[in-house]
């Protein structure tokens, strides 16, 4: 295990590297869950084995550290990742992100371009989200953060499930509820419209049982290649490791 300080307060983003060849490979999570687990199998997995591999922690899940003064908007998030990738001698990423890790991905290959170098969206949030209750970034935003941190949160763990919730409980309490609302806000542009804008080759992995992904004409034609791929649902790299790797693979060349 790696890690680097991120804030000012000496807060540390902690990450499992995998060596292997230059430029790294950088592999980052969504809401509630941590890169070991989700992409362990898939960065061992022969089409995408042997590149130095880093599966990050973003700040107040898994492994890295949860303070409780940090405002979790997907700027900062972006900014303490780029703080630990700069302290891990990475330049030129290729990044790997799923859910809520694409959207802080999309904002660091904007604020920080010579980070990164390839963009591989797992199904992640594109546009501002409407609160609803349920167990995801929409249902955690309909709390207070006083409500979620004072009992809320038991409400999520029993809607979420056991299989969600063994990575979801790592997780900061006010970590999970400030990301979650900040993500469902989105960024000013939206984090579709930077997208659109980067001019970096980007690829966008969907579950092809969620039918056509909303907006894709618009982002084929800015170049961002739209991917859909079976038997699987949110969790593609874990519902689907085998054409996961593939595809990923495929999409960084």
């Amino acid at each position: 295990m790696r890690s680097a300080t991120v804030t000012p307060e000496g807060d540390r983003i902690r990450w499992v590297e995998l060596p292997g060849e230059e430029p790294a490979r950088v592999y980052v999570h969504g809401l509630g869950a941590t890169s070991p687990v989700y992409f362990a199998e898939v960065a061992a997995h022969p089409a995408l084995a042997g590149r130095r591999s880093l599966l990050i922690d973003l700040l107040g899940f898994g492994i890295s550290d949860r303070p409780t003064g940090f405002d979790y908007t997907l700027e900062s998030h972006a900014d303490a990742l780029a703080e630990a990738l700069t302290a891990a001698g990475v330049t030129g990423a290729e990044l790997v992100a799923h859910s809520m890790g694409g959207s802080v991905a999309i904002v660091l290959a904007a604020r920080h371009p010579r980070l990164v170098s390839r963009l591989v969206l797992v199904d992640a949030n594109l546009d501002p989200i409407t609160p609803v209750r349920g167990p995801g970034s929409s249902g955690i935003a309909t709390y207070t953060e006083a409500e979620f941190v004072g009992g809320g949160w038991q409400e999520v763990r029993d809607a979420a499930g056991p299989h969600w919730w063994s990575t979801m409980r790592l997780a900061g309490l006010e970590a999970l509820h400030r990301s979650a609302v900040h993500l469902t806000r989105g960024t000013v542009p939206t984090m579709r419209e930077m997208l659109l804008e980067l001019t970096i080759p980007r690829t966008y992995l969907v579950p092809a049982a969620d039918g056509p992904l909303p907006g894709a004409d618009r982002l084929e034609a800015a170049g961002v290649g739209v991917v859909a791929i079976p038997d699987c649902g949110h969790n593609i790299m874990l519902d689907n490791p085998e054409t996961f790797a593939r595809a990923t693979a495929a999409a960084l060349g």
